[in-house]
């Protein structure tokens, strides 16, 4: 399959978010070494609809992002929808925060366009991708600024000038970071099928929605509500090529429900390993509610289910 260069298709995109920085509450400015460093919610304010935006820059331009009222949930009226034709490259080439960022005490986990630039992890080899643009840009979970021989080795390994390098900076227990880290419900669905080994290839469309928790004052108790959010209130719909009973396959095993750990607000999982995430069953990470329909025969096959009662404790 022939897939378009992520990087080109968020270009104008990053540049608009850039011409609307004042209304947006984004404060920008510049490394000594010539990056642009979009702020979103570490000194400047930021807010969701700059979340929004971002989110859709992560996607690299394939993907759309909505916040709308839902009746889904009694308490929590705001949901985040997200749809792209393309899933497999804005959500797993592009969002997914795949790329591990570490100089002295600085650490970010990086998601956006600049990762295919990279394309050092093993996924771009099995996708048989690789980016290649004149500018990037790399969107960070982060609490800080990140050092300037950081910076110049993330535009040495994206290969570009670091002048022509973006970072996007997004707190997670600020208004844009949660935005953007709910926004990847529809990526975390397709992450799971391809550890579950389904054919990423066969995977045509897909739509999603997590009610959009509010922010929390400290990083812990925003991942906690984050990731309840896809855990607990995500809803998935996928739309796959292949036989009937692979789609049927697929369903019954995406929903977090399957987990070991599932049940508890992340918050209590996570304490229960005393801090420490990898320690966490990995199939968790997951939507609550997944549907999977087979274009071969256009029937459907939901599991999982919404537990509003873990989403009120996490959130409240």
């Amino acid at each position: 399959m022939s897939r378009p260069s992520v990087s080109a298709l968020a270009a104008p995109l990053v540049e608009a978010l850039i011409a609307r920085a004042g209304v947006l509450r984004l404060a920008i400015s510049h490394s000594a070494n010539g990056a642009r460093i979009v702020d979103a919610g570490i000194k400047a304010a930021g807010g969701i609809e700059a979340g929004r935006l971002i989110a859709e820059i992560c996607l690299g331009g394939l993907g759309t992002v909505d916040i709308v009222p839902s009746p889904r949930f009694s308490r929590w009226g705001t949901s985040l929808g997200v749809r792209t034709a393309d899933p497999v490259t804005a959500c797993l080439i592009s969002q997914y925060a795949g790329w591990s960022l570490s100089e002295g005490d600085f650490f970010a986990l990086g998601s956006g366009p600049a990762r295919a630039l990279h394309a050092k992890e093993t996924l771009y080899e099995e996708l048989g991708y690789r980016d290649s643009a004149a500018s990037a840009v790399l969107v960070l979970e982060v609490d800080s600024f990140p050092p300037e021989t950081l910076i110049d080795r993330i535009g040495a390994n994206c290969g570009v000038a670091t002048d022509k390098l973006t970072l996007i900076l997004t707190p997670t227990r600020s208004l844009a970071g949660t935005v953007q880290v709910v926004a990847r419900v529809l990526e975390v669905a397709l992450h799971k099928a391809h550890a579950l080994h389904f054919p990423l290839e066969r995977i045509v469309d897909g739509l999603a929605s997590a009610p959009l928790p509010p922010p929390a004052p400290d990083f812990i108790t925003a991942m906690g509500r984050t990731n309840d959010a896809t855990l607990y209130g995500g809803d998935v719909h996928l739309f796959v090529d292949g036989p009937e009973d692979e789609a049927a396959k697929l369903a019954e095993g995406l929903p977090s429900s399957t987990s070991r750990d599932y049940g508890r607000a992340f918050g209590e999982i996570f304490s229960a390993y005393n801090g420490d995430f990898y320690a966490m069953d990995p199939m968790l990470f997951s939507p609550a509610r997944v549907t999977v329909t087979a274009l071969s025969t256009g029937r459907s096959f939901t599991h999982g289910a919404f537990d509003e009662a873990v989403l009120d404790r996490s959130f409240a």
